[in-house]
This record gives C-alpha cells, sequence and structure tokens, in this order.
C-alpha cells in the first residue's frame, strides 16, 4: 500500500519538476536577462536540497517501476513481490546513501 502511495508522490513530484523546468528553459527565448535572474535563484543550499529530494525521488520511482513491471509482465511476479519490494528498497538505500554522500560534498563545497 505504503510502495502505491509513494510511486505517485514521486511521480506527481518528478512530473512537477519537468514542467518547471520546460517553463524556465523555455525564458531564455523570451528574455535572456530573466532567465539568468531565475538560474541565479537556483544557487542557493534550499534549492540544494530540493535536488537532493528530486534526486532520492526519481531512484525510487525508477526501482518501483522496474518492479512493477515485473509484476505485471512476469510470471512469478506477484509471488515474489514482496521480496522484490525488499529488493528494491535496499537498493533504492544504498545508492541513495552514495547519491546524497557525493551530492552532499558538492553543496559544501560550493556552500560552505
Amino acid at each position: 500500500m505504503w510502495s502505491w502511495v509513494l510511486h505517485r508522490v514521486t511521480g506527481a513530484t518528478i512530473f512537477f519538476f519537468l514542467f518547471v523546468h520546460v517553463l524556465d528553459t523555455a525564458l531564455v527565448r523570451v528574455s535572456p536577462e530573466a532567465y539568468n535572474a531565475i538560474i541565479d535563484t537556483y544557487k542557493t543550499p534550499i534549492i540544494g536540497l530540493m535536488e537532493m529530494g528530486l534526486v532520492v525521488a526519481v531512484l525510487y520511482h525508477a526501482l518501483n517501476g522496474i518492479r512493477i513491471i515485473l509484476i505485471d509482465f512476469w510470471q512469478n511476479g506477484p509471488k515474489y513481490q514482496r521480496l522484490m519490494l525488499w529488493i528494491v528498497l535496499g537498493v533504492w538505500i544504498s545508492v541513495f546513501i552514495v547519491a546524497l554522500g557525493v551530492m552532499g560534498m558538492h553543496m559544501a563545497e560550493r556552500f560552505l
């Protein structure tokens, strides 16, 4: 149940990011000065934390999406869905710890 909810929340988060990304990128054709001003607002620690959250959301959404595909299209998928959930969570935690460490070092260099 919670994996279903988290999959929908991460999907909506990724969609919102892509929507904002397309809008701010399209701004460069309208006004390069406004585009540069918007990009400068993205160079803050708060946005850096939001980027970390985006990485965590994309990782979970991608890994859980693979699990959902396996459940739907693999003959034994429903039988092993709980085991696959634990595998997804283990891989997700492992990868996001490494990713957050790398991003954290980058943020420390930039903002400290």
